[in-house]
């Protein structure tokens, strides 16, 4: 079985899972889907980037 990345798996039903991932001065928000928001120097600002995406998947 092939694992499907992107908005095919967003069709299938998958289940969105957001995380955030630091990267030196920066922290970004990752999907489960292959979404990934900006990087921005505020956590908060980048909960609010998965927030947001979970509220639009």
């Amino acid at each position: 079985m092939v694992q499907q990345e992107g908005p095919e798996r967003i069709r299938q039903g998958q289940e969105h899972l957001t995380t955030t991932t630091e990267q030196g001065r920066f922290c970004l928000a990752r999907c489960t889907c292959g979404w990934r928001g900006p990087a921005r120097r505020a956590r908060s600002q980048a909960r609010t980037d998965a927030e947001g995406h979970l509220a639009g998947a």
